[in-house]
């Protein structure tokens, strides 16, 4: 008999799963008062995506909190960095954004925030998941019940405030860009046409931003899923193009010919225009090109490497005090000056700045960014067989730096490979990089090899 995959997954983020038989109401309800309990009596901020199970996991969330004392402050749909922002703002004791992020659309998660509306670290996580376990709830009686309030627009206004605050507005206004936008109809689809259109001055073309119709395309926003966008462009001879996924943490972004660029080179230019502005290091994950250790050399500064996953690092850039931070690999660029969080608006704004000052086209400031060659993608793998292939992988390519901090990334002068276990599906990632073609393909094929 083969086993039946399961689709429930608790990891640096939070709860996350297939919605039905894994991610269900009473599970949503129990965890969000294991948060409640654990955050203690108080005001939790609640905001959500749109997909369409949100509606019915939000009002489990409500009831598990109500349930353990807290005052839930509904923010209605809004992109997970502006929940964030306002958490941390809003004085409350923590908040829960319902949203799977890049995930299917049959996909629903819990992500939780502490006070300062960053995701729980490791030890916050395993107090948490310990008392979610024991079951060792707080359970108001009915003097202690508290109400159901809402805010939604100053979690918009704090966010755009913060952003527009790190560049120069009437710059961009002047330029009037034209700028194409894929909002994959998701939380930030009508908040990033006030942001671009009004408050930046863009001409605003615009697909995929009906909150109430399901997501057109594949959720992350990719090269491969980003054919519409970059048609868009074309069409329209827009500037430049902004894809993004159903939470509004991610950004991919097409240059003005409708390509669309690697995640990793977005990030790199990002994190080169805030080298110029602000001295500091740079904090990654292991997945995130190389190009950004040569930006950063350029202004001398230093590249500190996580495990991937927004918390981690987000982590390492509080200890280290970095001004920039991302990763690369799926579009998550961070600037703590506005929030601890992945943030498609500080991005999008940063770029146009950008465009603004040089007076280049999008893909000229591309070009001069250090040339290197990736592949990625995903694999099933058999569970309770990780360590072994990892082991094979390892003992077979014989690299001369390892790095197993986050499943295994062997280094070569010339490229390197990183293997490791998703934190949000029951896969198996890889990704490969190089300095030329041949050498890419060579890792690569050798790779490959050992999923037969």
């Amino acid at each position: 008999m083969i086993p039946r995959e399961h689709k429930l997954k608790i990891g640096v983020s939070g709860i996350r799963g297939e919605v039905g038989e894994f991610l269900t109401p009473s599970l949503a309800c129990g965890f969000a008062q294991a948060f409640g309990t654990y955050v203690g009596a108080g005001r939790v901020v609640l905001g959500r995506d749109t997909r369409a199970s949100g509606e019915m996991i939000q009002h489990a969330v409500c009831c598990g909190l109500l349930a353990s004392g807290c005052e839930v402050v509904q923010v209605g749909i809004l992109p997970t960095p502006t929940i964030q922002v306002y958490v941390g703002a809003a004085g409350s004791r923590g908040g829960i954004a319902i949203t799977a992020s890049h995930n299917p659309p049959e996909y629903n998660a819990l992500k939780l925030f502490n006070r300062h509306g960053l995701f729980l670290n490791h030890y916050e996580r395993s107090e948490l998941i310990d008392l979610y376990h024991q079951s060792d709830f707080e359970h108001a009686d009915n003097a202690r019940i508290r109400r159901i309030v809402s805010d939604v627009e100053t979690p918009k206004r704090l966010h755009f405030e913060r952003v527009l605050h790190f560049v120069d507005v009437e710059r961009i206004r002047k330029r009037r860009f034209r700028v194409a936008l894929d909002g994959v109809n998701g939380a930030g689809s009508l908040l990033s046409i006030e942001f671009l259109r009004d408050r930046l001055g863009c001409d605003l073309h615009p697909i995929a931003v009906d909150p109430s119709k399901p997501f057109p395309r594949e959720a992350e926003p990719r090269a491969d899923t980003l054919g519409e966008l970059s048609a868009l462009v074309r069409r329209e001879r827009c500037d430049v193009g902004f894809g993004q996924d159903p939470d509004g943490d991610r950004l991919a972004i097409a240059d003005e010919t409708g390509r669309v660029i690697d995640n990793d080179d977005v990030l790199a230019l990002v994190v080169d225009s805030v080298l110029r502005r602000l001295s500091g290091d740079v904090v990654v994950n292991l997945t995130t090109s190389s190009a950004i250790d040569d930006v950063a050399s350029a202004h001398g500064r230093r590249v500190y490497r996580t495990p991937v996953g927004e918390a981690n690092v987000v982590e390492r850039m509080r200890a280290v005090k970095a001004v920039i931070g991302g990763e690369g690999s799926n579009g998550g660029i961070i600037f703590p000056a506005v929030q601890y969080c992945r943030d498609s608006y500080t991005g999008m704004a940063f770029i146009l700045d950008l465009m603004a000052s040089d007076g280049e086209p999008f893909s000229a400031m591309a070009g001069r960014l250090p040339r290197y060659w990736r592949l990625s993608g995903k694999m099933d793998f058999e569970h309770g067989r990780l360590g072994m292939l990892m082991q094979n992988i390892e003992e077979a390519l014989l690299a001369p730096v390892i790095d197993r901090s986050d499943g295994l990334k062997l280094i070569w002068p010339d490229g390197w490979i990183h293997v490791r276990a998703s934190n949000t599906e029951p896969v198996l990632r890889m990704a490969v990089e190089a300095k030329n073609e041949a050498r890419l393909r060579q890792l690569h094929d050798r790779l490959r090899q050992f999923w037969g």
